[in-house]
């Protein structure tokens, strides 16, 4: 899709535009955690080193958090679309496009690094084994010597901000692209309209159902104590 879009002219316009780095980020995100799982199941190997550990996880918590923002900017592209039609040139710009995408790349790179630097700091002595299928920062916490309640609790408010703000974003803007379409006198421009939002409706359904799913149960604690993973990962300890 990504070559497509670079090749036909047709499709450089902001829609596409974002379209593609949806697509390359999902990419991105495919190539941050399937490689290594793969040779775990394959090879038999579960290690993975103390850097190597804290690298994927800052490229999954940095990718998680901007395509929430990005999906947001997408939904903010129909709105103006299907609301404000005559105005789509001059309020949707290439310029803002590149400002939209670079602001989430920002935005969710700040959080991650923030997030994996203390996890990569805290004291671990109890065993080496993540109960997961990649270095999550919850699971990693559950093997620190130290109480990481406050922690946890920052983690999940930092969450929360990252998927519930682009989410009412989100909703806002399709309540009013729908409304709007609602209002629409022809049937064909309608159809068009329902069309698009539609698709995009479906990937912002694939992409926070999940999430909405995990995060929801574990207010009082993010940790994955609970949780079932199918495979354990170890990470050599590298700081004595």
């Amino acid at each position: 899709m990504i070559l497509l879009i670079c090749l036909d002219t047709h499709l450089h316009t902001p829609m596409y535009f974002l379209l593609s780095q949806l697509s390359l980020m999902d990419l991105t995100y495919i190539s941050t955690i399937v490689p290594k799982m793969t040779s775990h199941y394959l090879f038999g190997n579960k290690s993975i080193s103390f850097i190597g550990c804290g690298v994927q996880s800052f490229f999954f918590l940095t990718l998680a958090g901007v395509e929430g923002l990005l999906l947001a900017s997408m939904a903010y592209d129909r709105y103006v679309a299907i609301c404000f039609p005559l105005h789509y040139p001059m309020r949707i710009s290439r310029r803002l496009c590149v400002l939209m995408i670079t602001g989430s790349w920002i935005m969710g790179s700040i959080n991650s690094c923030a997030h994996t630097t203390y996890a990569l700091h805290i004291p671990y002595c109890r065993s080496r084994a993540i109960n997961h299928f990649f270095c999550d920062v919850p699971a990693m916490l559950t093997l620190a010597c130290m109480d990481t309640w406050v922690y946890e609790y920052t983690v999940f408010v930092s969450t929360s901000l990252f998927l519930l703000l682009p989410f009412i974003g989100i909703a806002c803007s399709y309540d009013a692209s729908l409304l709007a379409v609602y209002r629409m006198r022809s049937a064909e421009g309608r159809k068009k309209a329902y069309s698009t939002c539609s698709a995009h409706l479906t990937v912002v359904t694939f992409y926070y159902r999940p999430l909405f799913t995990l995060t929801a149960p574990k207010i009082p604690s993010i940790s994955s104590r609970g949780q079932s993973s199918g495979c354990l990962l170890y990470y050599p300890d590298t700081d004595t």
